[in-house]
């Protein structure tokens, strides 16, 4: 019990920093709200599953080196970045193509989405695993949790911990934006909506691809 009180604060901190990361908006948020809002709540929480198990994923690999990785080859980071960027303008075209389409009479019924679940899924994660700014957070988050010397199950708590949060949080903002007041202002606002994610998507990824 002595040992798991003294990398408590560590592993809280850890948590904390998470938490502040998935407040701040970031590609992640705007494609789940879109998916969601769009195309329905089970269509989001699918989406959102996906992006947990994404985040699961970088946590993982974070845990077991790629902060050293990084570290010793700067290409790695900036194909990353190109990969992620190239994403994002894709959803972009996807967006601004919607943006362009006549006004939907009306939300997809039940909210039942088009698609498969693993269509959705797929999506989140893949839009995950190539996000930067989830990286780049990971990278923090163990960097401040584990230290040199801390015993793996640290790491294993911090990683998993982390995870569970980011999944319930997704769901969270997955089941909000897809409540119907919000699909109700959706409805009139679509087109606008839906142009104003591919502005962002593609502001995002030129940044991310021509960043230095």
């Amino acid at each position: 019990m002595a040992e798991i009180q003294s990398y408590l604060p560590g592993i809280l901190l850890a948590y904390t920093a998470l938490l502040v990361g998935l407040i701040s908006p970031g590609p992640a948020l705007v494609a789940l709200m879109g998916v969601s809002l769009g195309e329905g709540r089970r269509a989001g929480r699918f989406f959102a599953l996906g992006i947990g198990s994404g985040s699961f994923c970088i946590g993982a690999i974070t845990l077991s080196g790629l902060s050293a990785l990084l570290a010793a080859y700067a290409d790695a980071m900036y194909a990353i970045r190109i990969v992620g960027g190239c994403y994002l303008l894709w959803l972009a075209f996807k967006a601004l193509k919607s943006a362009t389409r006549p006004a939907r009479p009306d939300v997809i019924a039940e909210n039942t989405p088009l698609r498969p679940a693993a269509h959705y899924f797929g999506r989140g994660l893949a839009l995950h695993l190539t996000n930067p700014k989830a990286i780049l957070t990971w990278i923090a988050i163990i960097s401040i949790g584990f230290h040199p010397g801390a015993p793996i199950w640290v790491g294993m708590i911090i990683v998993g911990g982390c995870a569970a949060i980011s999944t319930t949080m997704h769901l969270v903002y997955a089941t909000a934006f897809s409540t119907r007041p919000v699909i109700a202002v959706y409805r009139r606002m679509a087109r606008w909506i839906d142009g104003a994610l591919g502005v962002f998507f593609a502001a995002i990824g030129l940044k991310l691809i021509f960043s230095k």
